[in-house]
């Protein structure tokens, strides 16, 4: 027997106990380097698993170009780190032709040099910071998993992961990403100042002598699977009617929207929020040892999911209304029970639009 909405998957055992142990492991091994930031680790770890990339936003000393390099270290992957400047161009990142001489024949022949996005894990350290044409070039590469110079195309190592960071301080002389490329991104997390304790650890351990080491807990194939055994966890149709509550109550102009979103939302999220948000929870479920998608999964990747797919008006930047601030207010008022959430009067609008 399933549960209504489930699709007759069977799910090998082997893979659920060693994604779960993995996260363990990979926590483990990335906290002799880094201190804290638990929920950003396992944000990242989720984007991983669902072949998802991530948009990192945190003002500067927080480690996340080390939190990023190390995690590449524990999962035995190549890895890349690209700073984005004004001056840079596609082809810095995606590679370009060059002609070499054949010295047996004397023959031209055209060559292609790999640029720095042929690797496992890419750090687009400061996108923000570089022109669209290049910004282009990396969201290509997001959405395709290829790169195209000249006329060919050039697929990319697989699994290919993009973690983008961007500075929220300065932004004078920058090139906002506009809402449209920032949907290719599964997340966007906030890595946030850490607590008095780990602070303290971090002060303790950053000056001195010794350093630790990591070990790598999954190999690229292993991290294939487990990206393979994701997809076959099922779903019920309840939890996807509160996945697809959620994201259609942020559209004005829809039945059922609530009264505040219409007065302080501008634009709403698109129908890749909802793919993520139940993507994102078969990882998470997996994760954390289940073989199903809770509403509780769902609760917890809505922030992530929708705080860069969800637009405020003036009126709400007026009030110091942040997108976090509506998803809250959304998870409150939306029941997770499956009797509640049909019978209510407000979701049937949603339901029958």
């Amino acid at each position: 027997m399933t549960t209504e909405g489930q699709s007759e998957h069977t799910i090998d055992a082997s893979a659920v106990e060693k994604l779960s142990a993995a996260r363990e492991q990979i926590s483990e091994q990335l906290s002799r380097v880094i201190v804290g930031q638990e929920q950003v680790i396992e944000e990242l770890m989720i984007s991983l698993f669902s072949r998802g990339h991530c948009l990192l936003e945190g003002v500067p000393g927080l480690a996340k170009t080390l939190m990023i390099s190390t995690l590449a270290q524990t999962l035995d992957l190549s890895f890349s780190r690209i700073q984005f400047t004004p001056d840079l161009m596609p082809a810095d990142i995606t590679g370009t032709e060059v002609l070499e001489e054949n010295r047996s024949t004397g023959a031209r022949e055209r060559r292609f040099l790999e640029g720095p996005l042929f690797s496992h894990l890419v750090l687009a350290d400061e996108i923000n910071r570089t022109p669209p044409k290049t910004q282009a070039a990396l969201l290509e590469a997001m959405q395709e998993r290829q790169v195209t110079v000249g006329s060919e195309r050039h697929v990319l190592t697989d699994p290919f992961f993009v973690l983008a960071t961007q500075n929220p301080i300065e932004q004078e002389g920058t090139y906002p990403l506009p809402e449209a490329q920032q949907d290719r991104f599964m997340f966007k997390v906030f890595v946030n100042y850490p607590s008095f304790e780990e602070e303290f650890e971090v002060a303790r351990r950053t000056t001195a002598a010794s350093t630790a080491e990591v070990n790598a807990v999954l190999t690229a194939e292993e991290i294939r699977t487990l990206q393979q055994v994701v997809r076959q966890v099922p779903v019920a149709d309840h939890v996807i009617r509160y996945a697809l509550s959620l994201v259609r109550q942020t559209r004005i102009d829809h039945p059922g929207t609530p009264d505040f979103v219409e007065e302080l939302v501008g634009w709403g999220a698109g129908p890749r929020a909802v793919q993520f948000l139940i993507l994102g929870g078969k990882a998470r479920a997996l994760l954390h040892g289940r073989t199903h998608v809770a509403t509780e999964d769902i609760q917890a990747l809505a922030k992530p999911v929708l705080r860069h797919r969800v637009v405020v008006n003036f009126a709400a930047e007026s009030e110091g209304v942040s997108q976090d601030d509506i998803i809250e207010r959304l998870l409150a008022i939306t029941p997770t029970k499956e009797d509640e959430l049909t019978s209510d009067a407000r979701f049937q609008k949603i339901f029958a639009s």
